[in-house]
């Protein structure tokens, strides 16, 4: 287990370094990230069809440094399809298969924003940064706050975002019973009908006698017969 914590502590080190173009807007670098939604709403208004554009028209204009990923979605699904530019953020709304060679040409080659791509705030305003809007102000990303900055299809770049941290102090740092506290504080609850206490579910689980136990999950989330020992 240890030399597969090491290894994962190595890529998220190495991987992280390379990322930080997507985080950090002062970066100092010429290489650019042309980041895209693959979530549901983007995909069903021709988001691949965007991907594959941008990586035909790079390729054929022999762009180097350049880069176009695919993201989760970033939360604003009605302004779909969504691209953003990394390292300076910029943020393009509603953006059509037919608007990349505009980007490329103006944004990445010329420096130029390309205004009319620029998402409108509800007050008319245009919004040059996607936390820039009225409908993200106010909101800290938790659970979701790597949508948008990652390729959810590409492990490496979890592990970079500290992906499989938690999951390492749990195993390393914490006893069974400081983990089963820990979630009965977050007031975690089952997605069934019973809406069952996750924490209490675990407690009952490790208290129950027996080498080998189970939780079937096929069980009413509130009835005793669901844990076994």
């Amino acid at each position: 287990m240890e030399n597969t914590l090491e290894k994962i502590r190595k890529i998220r080190e190495l991987k992280r370094k390379e990322l930080d173009i997507r985080v950090n807007d002062n970066v100092g670098t010429k290489e650019k990230h042309i980041l895209v939604c693959h979530g549901t709403g983007c995909t069903s208004s021709k988001s691949p069809k965007i991907i594959e554009t941008f990586k035909k028209i790079i390729k054929d204009k022999n762009l180097k440094d350049v880069r176009v990923i695919q993201t989760g979605c970033f939360g604003l699904c009605a302004k779909g399809p969504i691209v953003i530019i990394r390292p300076e953020d910029t943020f393009y709304a509603m953006v059509s298969p037919d608007d990349c060679e505009e980007i490329i040409q103006s944004h990445i080659i010329e420096g130029k924003v390309v205004e009319r791509l620029l998402c409108k705030d509800i007050d008319g305003t245009k919004a040059q940064k996607l936390d820039d809007l009225t409908f993200y102000k106010k909101q800290k990303r938790i659970a979701l706050k790597n949508c948008g900055k990652i390729d959810p299809e590409q492990i490496e770049e979890y592990i970079a975002f500290d992906g499989y941290k938690a999951l390492e102090k749990v195993l390393l740092q914490m006893t069974p019973d400081e983990v089963i506290d820990e979630i009965e504080k977050s007031g975690l609850r089952g997605r069934g009908g019973a809406g069952f206490p996750t924490g209490k579910k675990w407690r009952l689980t490790k208290n129950v006698e027996g080498k080998q136990k189970y939780v079937v999950c096929n069980a009413d989330e509130g009835d005793p017969r669901s844990i076994y020992g």
